[in-house]
């Protein structure tokens, strides 16, 4: 069964004027997402949200290459045309910026509008200061703590330490409007005197009428039911320029209610099928689109005290009792199988002693040699989701893992939350109450950068609230590498660095490795110029409708 909301989202889609649908060219998506996420301008609903308000509305200095679908996706000039880190204080970073690019309503992007993005975020003294898209923008770039103006058309950004990943951390930083947001506050009411919460209701009226720099603009949006887009006839680059007129966005977090709407004819794009339906999406002339991509999902591991995952005997035993075959073939083939947080042959993979596979014997002897069996399993109790950004098929999946564990003496128990919460309990750790005691966290992470990667999970500087070290896993041997790879600017000795890092993770094991995504989606034959990168994201303005 829909859900009433979500049925009158889709009631809403099926009853539009058939001559309106014929005049515009309409893309319909069905999101993973229990809700909208923000268009404020920095997304929440993990990346699910960089993908869907994110991406299409607003525009980061640097950017995705999300253009080919045989390599992989590669920064590239976004907002800046170029950067580069200061030879003498590499804690300094010149960015030029792009020329001529205005925002939706109108306003110039400049120097000015950079410092203030950065500010909305980071500088709590200024006047709109967000705390509530902090979260999800500052633990992306942690090492991040001021811009300057320098001409307006160059910013000067300062890092905490030297940090060669600050490049790529940048694309979680959306550009939204200053000139938009200040007409908002000043249509706030006179008698609401307070600067934080003048500030909140403005952004809370910027969000229901945003304003970014991206291919399309909002013209209609309902919490929890859908969002409408636009096309930015007037994008600065020619070839995201869109010829969709419109985007319209519901939420639709089940499976099968999703793959419903597709064969029903109300959308014409869902995220993550129902692997059951697979079969018949493609017998009904639907596409399904699917790439390997940089993207894990794993169980994160707790090593506050008390942990049954302090022991790296039953850290190596779970790795080593999952069928992960059997699970890709439960999954319609849609899943890739990780032999760390990235593959044999990437540059990072530095070749770690610890093989993870399915050997259930090894497993069950690392158990016993830890003083569990049969008779005395281990008790695990793992936070995780019914749907989510990236989260693939969360429940069935977890319930399999769940009986792949039991034969080699794990007691594993959920705790169920809804999507949106359990990220925000990410950020709080495995120590904090909204853990509920858990032992693991289920959130599927991209691997796209190696801040994102690796160094979030497992270095003492990103324990919370900085950022997503849920665990409290890391010493002073990962703190080393971590730095070593931070601060080699050149390419080849970041990766070397990187390789040894991710080597020392693998052996070390704070994660289940369970899946990597490959990003099924089906789609209408009618939605044509579909390019699906290896990357977590996908760009939607260079669609076409038939």
């Amino acid at each position: 069964m829909i859900p009433a909301l979500l049925g009158s989202a889709l009631l809403a889609l099926s009853c539009a004027s058939t001559a309106v649908m014929a005049q515009e060219k309409v893309l319909r998506i069905g999101m993973t997402a229990a809700d909208i996420p923000r268009t404020l301008g920095q997304p929440d609903q993990g990346f699910e949200g960089n993908r869907f308000t994110g991406i299409p509305m607003y525009d980061s200095l640097t950017q995705w290459d999300l253009s080919k679908a045989d390599a992989p996706s590669v920064l590239i000039p976004g907002l800046a045309t170029s950067w580069a880190v200061d030879a003498t204080d590499k804690t300094k970073w010149v960015f030029k910026l792009r020329p001529g690019v205005k925002f939706h309503d109108g306003s110039a992007f400049n120097a000015d509008a950079v410092v203030w993005n950065v500010q909305k975020v980071l500088d709590k003294e200024a006047k709109h200061f967000d705390a509530s898209q902090v979260g999800v923008t500052a633990s992306r770039m942690p090492t991040l703590r001021s811009a300057k103006k320098i001409d307006d058309l160059t910013v000067e950004l300062t890092t905490s330490e030297p940090d060669a990943f600050l490049p790529l951390n940048l694309t979680n930083l959306f550009m939204a409007s200053p000139a938009h947001w200040e007409a908002k506050l000043a249509a706030v009411p006179a008698t609401v005197t307070d600067p934080a919460e003048r500030a909140k209701q403005a952004w809370v009226a910027f969000a229901a009428d945003a304003s970014g720099s991206g291919p399309f603009k909002m013209s209609r949006f309902v919490p929890r039911e859908r969002l409408e887009m636009v096309k930015n006839t007037a994008y600065w680059d020619p070839k995201r320029t869109p010829t969709i007129d419109k985007v319209v966005m519901v939420p639709l977090p089940e499976a099968n209610a999703r793959t419903a709407a597709l064969l029903s004819g109300q959308v014409d794009w869902i995220e993550a099928p129902s692997p059951d339906a697979m079969d018949q999406i493609r017998k009904r002339g639907f596409v399904i689109h699917s790439n390997p991509q940089p993207h894990v999902w794993p169980w994160q591991l707790s090593f506050a005290e008390g942990s049954p995952w302090l022991d790296k005997r039953v850290r190596h035993a779970a790795n080593l009792c999952v069928n992960r075959e059997e699970l890709k073939q439960m999954l319609g083939g849609m899943m890739g199988i990780p032999k760390g947080t990235v593959e044999p042959g990437h540059p990072w993979w530095g070749n770690p002693k610890f093989d993870i596979r399915f050997d259930p014997a090894e497993a069950k002897k690392l158990m016993a040699e830890a003083g569990y069996s049969a008779a005395k399993p281990v008790k695990v109790k793992v936070q995780i989701s019914a749907s989510g950004s990236g989260q693939m098929q969360p429940l069935p999946m977890n319930e399999y893992v769940q009986q792949s564990l039991k034969q080699c003496f794990f007691d594993v128990e959920f705790d169920v939350i809804e999507w949106n919460t359990l990220f925000t309990n990410w950020r709080k750790g495995a120590k904090d109450p909204s853990a509920n005691g858990s032992h693991a966290v289920n959130i599927s992470y991209a691997a796209m950068d190696p801040f994102f990667a690796m160094v979030r999970f497992i270095s003492t500087k990103t324990v919370p609230p900085v950022s997503n070290n849920w665990g409290y896993f890391g010493n002073e041997e990962f703190d080393k590498l971590i730095a070593d790879a931070r601060t080699a600017f050149d390419d080849k000795a970041r990766d070397a660095a990187l390789a040894r890092l991710h080597a020392r993770v693998v052996e070390e094991a704070p994660f289940v490795w369970i899946a990597h995504d490959v990003g099924p989606r089906a789609m209408s034959p009618k939605v044509k110029n579909v390019v699906q990168p290896k990357s977590w994201f996908i760009d939607i303005a260079p669609m076409k409708i038939d």
